[in-house]
């Protein structure tokens, strides 16, 4: 998962409203989201290669996302896949903040990122290139390659886009979502970070959505948790044909 826009306790009838895209080599092979036939309680879609996840929920309200952290020619070879990071904190009951000390505990076993994680409650973020736990709280936050509300464009841009959403709609329409979560607009040159890559790849991966050769934005992602307690997961991912396929589960966290 490369960009992240969250609306917490913003929304007077939606207190938590994700949207987010996944930018990934298109060559990874990946599962589409769904419940998952090793643990049922799981939704989310999979990475195949190393059969963790970037962005999930079970059916007790449990939530996690990852990305990871832009720094060139510092991954640990053969290490843990950042992706256990969300597939973990999802099949087990360890309370959010909890598991969130535990993975600090063990933050040089991981390449760099950044790890959200909660449930009906509480959020929190996590970076192992970062000062500490934070608790998020309410307000309009964006994510990417860095550390939180890192001011690149693109997260600015989409914090922006999901402010005006949730400020303007008295109920909120994934499309509306989906529609921020497909923008390939470059930003200026001048505006960019440089992050060790290269002009040119800093250009590539400016947009909200990413489009290259050989990697991109795989799937964009909704997620709409109203004062109810249900929740709508949508994901929407594209295939290298051209191909747009379109999924949406309706969960009631702790009904079964």
């Amino acid at each position: 998962m490369c960009i992240i826009a969250i609306a917490y306790r913003v929304h007077p009838a939606y207190p938590l409203v994700i949207a987010a895209n996944r930018d990934e080599f298109y060559s990874r092979p990946t599962a589409p989201l769904d419940y998952w036939k090793d643990n049922p309680d799981i939704l989310a879609g999979r990475d195949l290669k190393s059969h963790g996840t970037w962005l999930g929920m079970n059916k007790k309200g449990k939530i996690a996302a990852v990305t990871n952290f832009r720094e060139p020619g510092k991954t640990i070879e053969n290490g843990i896949s950042r992706g256990f990071l969300v597939k973990n904190y999802l099949e087990d009951d360890t309370p959010p903040e909890i598991y969130v000390e535990s993975v600090a505990a063990r933050k040089n076993e991981y390449s760099g990122f950044n790890l959200v994680a909660g449930d009906t409650d509480s959020l929190f973020w996590y970076s192992n290139r970062g000062n500490g736990i934070k608790k998020i709280e309410t307000g309009i936050h964006g994510l990417s390659n860095r550390l939180l509300n890192t001011p690149w464009p693109k997260v600015e841009k989409i914090r922006k886009g999901i402010s005006r959403i949730v400020e303007q709609n008295n109920e909120i329409e994934p499309e509306a979502l989906f529609t921020l979560l497909t923008d390939t607009a470059r930003p200026p040159d001048e505006t960019l970070p440089d992050t060790g890559i290269g002009r040119l790849w800093e250009q590539i991966l400016s947009p909200v959505f990413v489009t290259s050769d050989g990697y991109g934005t795989r799937c964009s992602s909704v997620i709409l948790r109203d004062t109810t307690g249900k929740v709508l997961f949508c994901e929407r991912s594209f295939g290298l044909s051209g191909t747009v396929d379109t999924r949406c589960f309706t969960l009631y966290p702790g009904n079964r």
